[in-house]
């Protein structure tokens, strides 16, 4: 069985909620974004993502805007399901941008990446990186791998809404619009791709919102759960 669940913000009670009783040996829970165990290198953090990759389930992440990037870059890179990824220790692993990877024998596309709305008084390198955004080489890689796909993946996972979603979220918490180029371009595979579900974390809420974009958050969901949607 595969899960979607979202930001963790390295909340370690999070891994011992009831939820993650659920796991069995086999199974694959992928984060949303901001995973935030991967920080400081210490010898704590050090021991828990060795606890967390000797699980008997897989546990993956995309990366969001609250992640230490020269920490996660530092990791190993090799290919996993199909998609490069960086084994962070066992079955433990960070997905780089814009791969698919075929996971039970569902197609998956993941694409990490935020932008912090506190970043001109967070430090840069410490608790704010450039890295945040994608690069132009990330975006193309992510729209090759799609088309080399026909445009059409069973399901999509990323930190950030494609900026229609996004502005719809905005205006419902009566919030100024802004959306980004990360946004933008989510949006143009939106438009392009074929998709049974797309879940995105960046919001903090656990909510359907339309028949084909879901909200995660403190929740595991089974990725090929029956959509239920309730009043936008």
């Amino acid at each position: 069985m595969i899960y979607v669940t979202g930001d963790m913000h390295g909340d370690e009670e999070r891994l011992y909620a009831k939820d993650f009783r659920r796991l069995k040996g086999g199974d694959t829970l992928i984060i949303a974004g901001d995973f935030g165990f991967i920080w400081d290198g210490s010898k704590k953090e050090r021991k828990l993502l060795k606890y967390l990759g000797s699980r008997k389930y897989n546990i993956c992440f995309i990366d969001g805007p609250h992640d230490n990037f020269d920490r996660i870059n530092s990791y190993r890179e090799t290919v996993w399901k199909g998609g490069r990824v960086h084994r962070i220790s066992g079955n433990l692993f960070h997905l780089c941008r814009g791969q698919i990877f075929t996971i039970e024998e569902k197609t998956i596309f993941t694409f990490g990446g935020g932008e912090s709305t506190d970043k001109n008084i967070r430090n840069e390198n410490q608790v704010w990186f450039r890295e945040e955004l994608p690069s132009p080489k990330q975006m193309a890689e992510g729209a090759e791998n799609i088309d080399n796909h026909d445009c059409k993946v069973d399901y999509i996972i990323t930190h950030e809404p494609p900026s229609v979603i996004k502005s719809a979220l905005l205006l419902r918490a009566g919030k100024a619009n802004y959306v980004n180029r990360l946004n933008g371009y989510l949006e143009e595979l939106n438009k392009a791709c074929t998709f049974k579900r797309w879940f995105f974390g960046s919001v903090h809420e656990d909510r359907v919102i339309t028949v084909k974009h879901t909200a995660v958050f403190k929740k595991l969901v089974p990725i090929d759960a029956p959509i239920e949607i309730k009043n936008f």
